[in-house]
């Protein structure tokens, strides 16, 4: 399985905070069946100042000692990006990372306040030929009240992705709810864990597959979520490549190639015309 979200870095955010957690975490992980997990500390300032060049030096420095440990987990560079807009000069900058060095990127909005134009900042990276993945939607307490608007995301072309957690109901009711919704209306891309330590929210990806296929009663879909996808993002294949989420799977059979260097700034979102 390959886990796109963790705060695993050592003393970089809100999760690990020294190197003993991180091993232990990274243990987990791969005792869970995890091979590659993307380290994504919070980008979020004035609270986390934290950049590609800090993060990727940490990550060197991590699957060092994951080596010497013997530890078989690869590490992918990424960032679980605060939605403000500074976020798109960071990205042509080079100073806030994608995943992997992908056109994919972790993009968290506010947990509590609605973001405001949240459709025009999806579509305006979209044309700029970034795909934003949405992290933890279910979680947003105004998740419910605009829903739709998480729905439209996902038709114009953002991906989301669901805590592991969540499904598996350590995150509430609520969360697990809203994890459910997605699954079920199909919308959902990818899950991983937002692993921040070993006894609160660890690296556990398989917990959230298992319920995610119980409830889809479709093992493959759910297993998709966590291998097939994941993996087209680390080898940066455009959207229409891999099998799409459950809602689009009879939707984007003609999608054009993104697959060119050239083609990776389009000058509108072909994603929201397929949907009008």
């Amino acid at each position: 399985m390959i886990d796109l979200h963790s705060h695993i870095l050592p003393a970089l955010c809100d999760g690990s905070q020294d190197l003993e957690t991180s091993l232990a975490m990274a243990r987990i992980a791969v005792a869970d069946g995890t091979t590659h997990l993307a380290c994504t500390p919070h980008i979020n300032p004035p609270i986390y100042h934290n950049h590609k060049a800090g993060i990727a030096a940490a990550m060197e420095q991590l699957q060092a000692e994951l080596d010497a440990h013997q530890i078989p987990l690869r590490l992918v560079i990424g960032a679980d990006v605060n939605m403000n807009p500074d976020v798109m000069r960071g990205l042509k900058q080079g100073t806030i990372p994608t995943l992997n060095g992908s056109r994919y990127f972790l993009l968290e909005p506010s947990h509590h306040v609605p973001v405001p134009d949240f459709l025009g900042q999806i579509e305006n990276f979209l044309n700029a030929g970034y795909i934003p993945v949405v992290t933890h939607p279910e979680r947003l307490s105004w998740f419910n009240s605009h829903y739709e608007e998480f729905v439209e995301a996902a038709k114009m072309g953002a991906w989301m992705q669901i805590t592991a957690g969540a499904i598996a109901g350590h995150f509430g009711k609520t969360a697990k709810q809203g994890a459910e919704r997605l699954l079920l209306d199909g919308y959902v891309h990818i899950i991983a864990s937002d692993a921040h330590g070993i006894k609160q929210r660890p690296p556990l990806l398989s917990e959230g597959m298992e319920a995610a296929a119980k409830l889809l009663n479709n093992p493959d879909e759910a297993q998709r979520m966590v291998t097939e996808r994941p993996q087209a993002i680390l080898d940066n294949m455009p959207p229409d490549s891999v099998t799409p989420a459950l809602a689009f799977q009879h939707s984007v059979g003609n999608a054009p190639d993104l697959s060119r260097t050239e083609q990776l700034t389009p000058t509108k979102s072909w994603f929201r015309s397929l949907f009008r």
